[in-house]
């Protein structure tokens, strides 16, 4: 579970970083903050699903929703550290001025997409587990 969750956590991670290096020098200074987040939430859903996936069937998960569960989860809290190691700590302030500072709009989105990645492993093996009855 735990080589499971680390890996879903760094295959989304690196896409999510490798978006990044196109939507903070492109699309930021272009859009604004807002609109480049909210253009690059569908893409980051679309890997979600499909790093998901193949991590559930990487890992043979799908005959294990607990361990499903538990894999979004770690995955979550490794991007939740990576991400305030890489934001909050550098800025040196504090996580409730990170979040206070969020747009709104894409914070929200942002916030909703982090629990479709948390879920999405346990989901996987539901749709899975429906498919073969």
């Amino acid at each position: 579970m735990i080589r499971a969750g680390a890996a879903y956590f760094a295959l989304v991670f690196a896409a999510g970083f490798l978006l990044g290096l196109v939507r903070v020098p492109l699309l930021v200074p272009q859009l604004g903050e807002r609109v480049a987040e909210l253009l690059e939430m569908p893409v980051m859903l679309v890997v979600i699903f499909f790093v998901s996936r193949y991590i559930v069937r990487r890992f043979a998960l799908a005959d294990h929703t607990r361990r499903a569960a538990g894999v979004g989860l770690l995955a979550l809290a490794l991007l939740l550290m990576a991400e305030l190691a890489l934001t909050v700590a550098p800025r040196g302030g504090s996580i409730a001025d990170y979040i206070v500072g969020r747009d709104p709009v894409a914070g929200s989105v942002y916030l909703g997409s982090l629990i479709i990645y948390a879920a999405m492993p346990w989901l996987h093996v539901r749709w899975s587990k429906r498919g073969s009855e």
